[in-house]
């Protein structure tokens, strides 16, 4: 699974219709977050840090919601976007917690045995779900 990690407003104009989930590096505005939309009509899930999640407005997180993009709240680790524009979660590791999935284990379990990748707890619940 690859993520898109965008660092500026700028970067919008770069990101490609079948860009499936997206991290803005940077505190994205109404407009901003609404360009995105319509630019990669096809996004999952727009991943933002804590900090900018709760400074995002209502109107906002309502519009994602209507549009049926999940918004998550997390960071990107060790990502240089001037080496690699994605992220990638291993294979490996979407395979272990559909597996624990598959065994019954409860979400927030699944959480904490995958803490040690930096995977965001909305991130795991995320790939849960999809």
């Amino acid at each position: 699974m690859k993520i898109r990690v965008i660092n500026s407003k700028e970067d919008i104009e770069t990101l490609k219709t079948n860009d499936k989930i997206i991290h803005l590096a940077f505190r994205p505005s109404t407009k901003d977050i609404m360009t995105l939309v319509s630019r990669c009509p096809s996004v999952k899930a727009i991943h933002v840090p804590n900090s900018y999640r709760k400074t995002m407005s209502e109107s906002i997180q309502m519009f994602l919601i209507i549009q049926k993009v999940a918004l998550l709240e997390g960071d990107v680790w060790g990502n240089r976007t001037d080496i690699n524009k994605h992220y990638e979660i291993p294979k490996e590791l979407i395979s272990v917690i559909k597996e624990l999935k598959g065994n019954n284990v409860s979400t927030e379990d699944i959480i904490s045995y995958v803490r040690d990748t930096k995977l965001s707890a909305d991130l795991v619940r995320f790939i849960l779900n999809s």
